[in-house]
């Protein structure tokens, strides 16, 4: 039935396609989220504000300028951001663009947690150096290549195992992906950041440098001082007691943060200090 100039399965037609344009960008926009990307673009919307300042109030050289930076853009996305749109399109043909995003099913995270801590926490009793990154929402496929892949369910024994000292997988880190332990002894990114303190070692170099190209959550034990410290958003939380680190995971991990109270762990943790 026709409805002005347009009819009803027009509008329809137009629903769906502005539903999935919307879905796409918003993919694009989860695909880059934490990644260098997001500063490139930024610097892509900067070029773009000049180009209107410049054409509004007549700034011919500098209009023109402009004008050759958005002619050669499309080019310069294609090699600027080539590692996200080669991560886009792995995802494309694994099936993998439109599946929900997350690090574990919501009923597997605490049990998943709970053998996380009872390793980091066995680890740094014994001063045991760890590095164990958790992949969230920005893919972490070209890291895990770099490392032996395992496959593997997470449980606290074969953590602890992969750190025991002189074994062949405990020099590096371990990435954690969908309730299972991907790869042991991958390589990360060292930070650059020149505010990182001197005392710090390369675990922590590293776990900030990951922090800083992807939104993964990593764990550092340290192995002169056994204390646990987290990255997340290139941010270190340093010298975390085994309920904060629980309650920084569990909010992480499952978008919300549960009662202490309910948990495995923090049963365990009451128990300890009671004796």
């Amino acid at each position: 039935m026709p409805v002005g100039n347009f009819s009803i399965p027009n509008y329809l037609g137009a629903i769906i396609d502005i539903l999935l344009v919307s879905y796409v960008i918003y993919k694009l926009i989860m695909i880059i989220r934490g990644t260098k990307a997001v500063q490139l673009l930024k610097g892509i919307f900067v070029i773009i504000g000049v180009w209107f300042i410049s054409s509004f109030f007549g700034l011919t050289t500098l209009q023109w300028l402009m004008n050759q930076a958005l002619t050669w853009g499309f080019l310069a996305i294609i090699i600027i951001f080539q590692p996200e749109l080669r991560r886009a399109l792995e995802q494309l043909g694994r099936g993998r663009i439109f599946a929900r995003s997350g690090v574990f099913d919501e009923e597997d995270t605490v049990n998943s947690i709970d053998e996380i801590l009872k390793a980091v926490d066995y680890m740094a009793k014994r001063r045991i150096g760890a590095l164990v990154t958790i992949e969230r929402a920005t893919g972490m496929g070209d890291y895990i290549e770099t490392g032996i892949p395992l496959h593997a369910k997470i449980s606290s024994q074969l953590l602890i195992n992969i750190f025991i000292p002189n074994t062949p997988l405990h020099d590096g880190a371990v990435i954690l992906k969908q309730n299972e332990i991907q790869a042991a002894a991958c390589y990360l990114p060292l930070s650059e950041s020149p505010f990182i303190s001197k005392e710090l070692g390369t675990r922590h170099r590293a776990a900030l440098g990951i922090s800083e190209v992807t939104d993964g959550v990593t764990i550092i034990v340290s192995e002169e001082t056994g204390h646990v410290s987290l990255t997340k958003n290139a941010e270190l939380h340093r010298e975390l007691d085994s309920n904060t680190l629980h309650e920084m995971l569990l909010k992480e991990l499952s978008g919300a943060t549960k009662s202490t109270s309910s948990t495995p762990w923090y049963r365990r943790g009451k128990k300890n200090e009671n004796r």
